[in-house]
This record gives C-alpha cells, sequence and structure tokens, in this order.
C-alpha cells in the first residue's frame, strides 16, 4: 500500500489541480468504488454533486477532500492500487476507471479514481470537530505533522511490549510508516526489526524518529516510491525512491554500509529486509 510520502505527493497534486473547484457531476462506473458509502453510487454522487472541495488534507497514509460548505469530507482509500488523476475530458477513459467526477468550471480537466484491484474507493463522512473523517479519528499524528508528540511517541512505545517494526507499523500509535519506510528507517538506525519496544531509551527513540522523517523526507523529493506502476501521482508519473532503497528488495544484494548481503525473512505475512551485521537480532533470554 502507498505509504506516508505516496499520499502526501498525490495530496499535493490534488491541492494544485483540484482543490477549489465546484463538483458538476460524479459517475460511479463499479460500485465496488463506493462500498464504504453504506447508502450506495447514487447516494454519494447526488451528496458530492454541487459542492467545492476544500483543500485536500493527509494524516498518515490517509487522503481526504474536505467540502468547503458542510462538515462532511470525502475520504480517499488507494488500497494496493488505487490512483487519484487528474485528466483532460478527451483523455480515453483508462481501462480501470471507477469514478469520475466533473467540474463547473471551464479548466477541461476532471479528477478520476482508477483502481485495477478494486480494494481502494472513495466514501463521504461527517467530519470530528479537528476536521477528520469520524472513521479515521483514531488514526495518530505521522512524524511529519508539526503537533507530532515525540515524548509521548516515546512513553507509548515503551508501554507497547511489543517490538519495534510492529510499533512502528501500528497506526493507532504513529501513522504514515509502512514495510517499505520501517524497513529503511531500521536500516538507517542500525537496529533489528524485532527489537523491544521496552528496551528503547529516550535518546534512541528521538534517533529513530529523527531517520524515519529523514527517509520520508528523501522518498517525497523524488516523488515516492514506485515498483510497478501502480501507484502515480495525479499527473500519472511513478515516483523513483525505488532506486535510493537501501534495505527494502536488496534481498541478496551487499549492504550499502558494510557490505554483508541483505537478507530477507517472513514477517507477518510480509517480508523484512535487513542487514545481519548492522543490524544484529535481540539476544534471546535465557
Amino acid at each position: 500500500m502507498p505509504e506516508l510520502p505516496e499520499v502526501e505527493v498525490v495530496r499535493r497534486g490534488l491541492d494544485r489541480w483540484a482543490a477549489h473547484r465546484t463538483v458538476a457531476d460524479v459517475e460511479v462506473l463499479h460500485p465496488r468504488a463506493v462500498r464504504r458509502h453504506a447508502a450506495g453510487a447514487q447516494d454519494f454522487a447526488h451528496r458530492l454533486t454541487g459542492h467545492r472541495i476544500g483543500t485536500p488534507r493527509r494524516r498518515g497514509k490517509y487522503l481526504w477532500l474536505p467540502l468547503e460548505d458542510t462538515d462532511q469530507s470525502v475520504l480517499a482509500h488507494l488500497g494496493m492500487s488505487g490512483q487519484l488523476l487528474v485528466q483532460p475530458h478527451s483523455a480515453p477513459d483508462e481501462k480501470h476507471l471507477r469514478i469520475r467526477i466533473r467540474f463547473s468550471d471551464g479548466l477541461g480537466t476532471e479528477l478520476r479514481f482508477v483502481d485495477q484491484r478494486t480494494f481502494g474507493g472513495l466514501s463521504l463522512h461527517d467530519n470530528t470537530p479537528e476536521g477528520l473523517p469520524d472513521v479515521i479519528a483514531h488514526i495518530a499524528r505521522d512524524p511529519l505533522d508539526p503537533l507530532f508528540d515525540e515524548e509521548v511517541f516515546h512513553q507509548a512505545l515503551r508501554r507497547k511490549r511489543s517490538t519495534i517494526k510492529r510499533a512502528l507499523l501500528d497506526q493507532s500509535l504513529i501513522s504514515g510508516v509502512g514495510n517499505i519506510y520501517a524497513d529503511e528507517a531500521l536500516w538507517r538506525a542500525r537496529l533489528h526489526y524485532d527489537r523491544p519496544t521496552s528496551t528503547f531509551t529516550r535518546p534512541r527513540t528521538l534517533e529513530l524518529l529523527g531517520h524515519v522523517r529523514d527517509v520520508m523526507n528523501a522518498a517525497l523529493a523524488v516523488g515516492g516510491t514506485s515498483f510497478d506502476s501502480l501507484y502515480v501521482n495525479v499527473n500519472g508519473e511513478s515516483g523513483y525512491f525505488d532506486r535510493s532503497l537501501d534495505a527494502y528488495g536488496r534481498e541478496g544484494l551487499p549492504c550499502r554500509r558494510c557490505g554483508t548481503p541483505v537478507r530477507r525473512r517472513p514477517w507477518m505475512n510480509r517480508s523484512s529486509y535487513y542487514c545481519p551485521r548492522c543490524q544484529r537480532p535481540p539476544r534471546v533470554s535465557s
């Protein structure tokens, strides 16, 4: 799934090309694309039509479009392959086009939701007083959020009684970090993914957070990570941070720091990539 950098790239594109435009009509081409909108496709289209899209917002991996004249927002679930594309009216329909949103201005472009695997979708939700769609009110702030509280995170980490990669992927603890950037940050911090969170000192936590932010900002600078062209920005362009990855996807290749071959291990129905020399496993208590 897209992680914080990929979703932020899309958010910035929507801010430039879709914000402050009024919806003229909505066409739902596949019912699964609005399955999280309980009232169905017709209701989704009706409720969105005539409203003006505000400034797109993001928390962690979650992206939404506030409606300026209501207390509701359109939440975008990108899933494994969802794309939000701003296309000219004249552009041919994509093979997996699921939703089309046309605007009432004369700019000649429309917003399209394209999703090959139909795991994603759009849905309309009431906002909390903080301005989040109510269904994601439990999601923690992400490490690039100016209001992210490092001390609160550290104390929660110590109480978690888990392992560090599990904690990094817990969106109620810290949002936006997924499998790729967790492996990358842990490699930079020389930490094994199974290190117990109870062993973290405050300086160690702050150091890890610094690496998380650094790797995310580096990915943002080059448009995120695209492996199979499913993730693209609103103009259909792929990111290329995959060329700079130090751990993820590099099984058998030499560690860029010490030369030891990078290993891959099955982990929670996913994979963890790490250097066995730089990121030594925690000692098992006897």
